[in-house]
């Protein structure tokens, strides 16, 4: 019974933080986008972060989101911020 319960709230809390994500970091063209879209294309992707002393690379697929259109989601959850 506390599984299911915490099973619950777990997906309740992954289904409000979609739906912040779409509603306020997401640009207006994505809007027409289902929740399952969203995660297939923005959030499971292919993505290899390279490391190096000073900085790191994030290297990812361009198939699901263009670059540029990635970048302003990017620049729309950092608007976010105080």
């Amino acid at each position: 019974m506390k599984a299911n319960a915490v099973r619950l709230q777990l997906h309740a809390l992954a289904y409000n933080l979609s739906n912040f994500l779409r509603t306020l970091a997401l640009p207006d063209e994505m809007e027409s986008w289902s929740l399952t879209t969203i995660r297939e294309k923005v959030v499971k992707f292919g993505a290899k972060v390279i490391t190096h002393a000073r900085y790191a690379v994030f290297q990812m697929v361009e198939v699901a989101v263009p670059r540029d259109l990635f970048r302003r989601i990017l620049d729309m959850i950092d608007d976010l911020r105080p």
